[in-house]
């Protein structure tokens, strides 16, 4: 079992083991490992990182991890933007790279280790998610496949993209008339309900930790902390974990003792923490956009240990990358890495491609691109999609407790 403490990162003062937050400040609690040196598992897929992990013990037949491998310098997308050292974190279904996460994103690094710790709690509380998509599929899938009652809070225009790769198990789904900040506000009621429980989002150190492991692997991979660190963010939340994993991978003393400068980008205009790096004035938030999960309203940014202090903390960028920009960058990773990737990670392209003209990364540096979610398209091809159907559609937290009551 792995061996760890919770602390306030505000004051470094102790918490208890399942708390999100710090009744003290307004801050984000990290996990200190004891085990300092990163220690690799006889265990699949990311559970190799247990010591890392909040958790103590794993959930069998979850916990795909990511794959890192090196782009082309020939006709691969490092060809293109003539950087000789890229490396890609693909989180998807690509078997010949051995990426093999049934919900082809990297929400299904978050989703195994969430659901094992809330078990560990006891108590069989229900656990409650609101998602625009890709964390809906992740949790759902991780739910299932563990036997925990589940209720996820969707957008109702988002219901479609929610399916899983495994029989149904306990989960509920909800649509919600409104967009994903409509869905959150729903959640976050029920959630304060006897016998359910929230996610908890950026506060919880299993979420965190769980994606932290693209940078784990990442380093094992390469052999150092890279240089560079690309993203494409909603919430900021894989920001915050990448920054995390690195100060650890310092404090163990084999990869390196200079963080990664983190690049995350947002999608213009509904881009929060954009605006709010750059100072620049925010406009009004669009109907529409290139990919709609990763727009929140809410980021984790000014809390202590969150967005703003992770880009402090690493001499960071934030980049606003318009529809179109993205579109190119989608395109143009398919065609040179020859796999379809979801929406999101073609803003992140579109941002390394920013850079790399820029001069803002040089041709020698060595870069990590986090490809956040792909092959869908090889997916269908092997796999079947248990699309789950839905429970109910709710206008607000009223009439979601009226429906759940008696339920769950």
């Amino acid at each position: 079992m792995g061996e760890y403490s919770v602390r306030c990162v505000s004051d470094g003062s102790e918490q208890p083991a399942y708390a999100l937050s710090c009744p003290e400040h307004n801050s984000l609690l990290r996990a200190y490992y004891k085990a300092r040196r990163l220690l690799i598992r006889d265990l699949p897929g990311m559970w190799k990182f247990f010591d890392w992990l909040p958790v103590d013990g794993i959930i069998e037949g979850t916990g795909e991890g990511s794959v890192t491998y090196k782009s082309r310098k020939s006709r691969g997308l490092a060809a293109e933007l003539g950087l000789k050292n890229l490396y890609i974190s693909f989180s998807g279904y690509w078997p010949e790279r051995r990426a093999r996460m049934p919900t082809c994103s990297f929400k299904d690094l978050e989703a195994p280790a969430t659901v094992r710790r809330l078990k560990e709690m006891g108590g069989s509380p229900t656990l409650v998610v609101a998602s625009a998509g890709n964390t809906a599929r992740a949790f759902a899938q991780a739910a299932s496949v563990a036997g925990q009652r589940l209720v996820l809070f969707v957008p109702q225009k988002a219901l479609q993209r929610i399916w899983i790769t495994a029989d149904r198990g306990p989960v509920t789904l909800i649509g919600v008339k409104g967009d994903y900040f409509d869905a959150i506000g729903v959640a976050d009621r029920i959630s304060s309900l006897p016998g359910f429980v929230p996610e908890g989002g950026a506060r919880n150190i299993a979420r965190r930790d769980g994606m932290g492991t693209v940078m784990l692997e990442a380093a094992l991979s390469i052999g150092k902390i890279p240089d560079h660190y690309f993203q494409a963010v909603g919430s900021g939340t894989g920001g915050i974990s990448a920054w995390e994993a690195g100060i650890r991978l310092i404090a163990d003393g084999r990869f390196g003792s200079k963080l990664p400068r983190l690049h995350l980008a947002q999608n213009i205009p509904n881009a929060p923490i954009y605006y709010a790096w750059t100072g620049k004035e925010q406009e009004p938030f669009a109907a529409e956009m290139f990919d709609d999960v990763l727009f929140n309203r809410r980021p984790p940014y000014a809390v202590v240990g969150g967005v703003k202090d992770a880009l402090e903390k690493t001499d960071g960028q934030v980049y606003g990358i318009s529809d179109q920009e993205a579109a190119r960058g989608k395109r143009l990773f398919e065609e040179t890495e020859e796999i379809d990737i979801l929406n999101a990670p073609g803003v992140a392209v579109a941002a390394l491609e920013q850079a790399a003209r820029s001069g803002d990364v040089l041709p020698d540096d060595i870069v990590l691109l986090n490809i956040t979610g792909g092959g869908v398209a090889r997916l269908r091809e092997e796999l079947s999609q248990n699309v789950l159907s839905c429970d109910a559609i709710v206008s607000d937290a009223q009439e979601a407790e009226q429906f759940l009551e008696g339920r769950i």
